[in-house]
């Protein structure tokens, strides 16, 4: 039987157990850490969608101050979406090759997105 620093006994495989759980958790806080500065290229895509496409589908009302056209919105919209999705794929990558050392779960991809949006859909609900 192992051992701890205090001299109780532990049950084999105890610390393997926590090192998995320990890998487990450190995609959810770093991805829903990056939820958070994520709220703004969500928000300029429900906006440009809003005031644009889902507008002329009459979905939504546009907002009677937008009046400097959708080109402006596009040149503002594309460059913080690609640049939010380059670093957050990125350091996701990073992390399943480096934190999964078997095959990695199919999961792990859906998880991240959901948690990534999570911040956004609370401060949405909550505010």
């Amino acid at each position: 039987m192992n051992q701890t620093r205090l001299g109780r006994a532990t049950e084999p495989g105890g610390l393997v157990k926590k090192a998995r759980l320990w890998k487990s958790l450190v995609p959810v806080v770093v991805n829903l850490l990056l939820g958070i500065p994520a709220v703004v290229p969500i928000f300029l895509t429900w906006y440009f969608l809003s005031n644009g496409p889902l507008e002329e589908l009459g979905w939504t009302q546009r907002d009677p101050n937008e009046d400097d056209g959708m080109l402006l919105w596009l040149v503002i919209v594309v460059p913080v979406v690609a640049c939010f999705g380059g670093i957050w794929a990125l350091i996701n990558l990073w992390m399943r090759r480096r934190m999964f050392t078997e095959r990695p779960p199919y999961a792990y991809w859906l998880v991240s997105v959901t948690l990534v949006l999570a911040p956004f859909f609370l401060g949405v609900g909550f505010g």
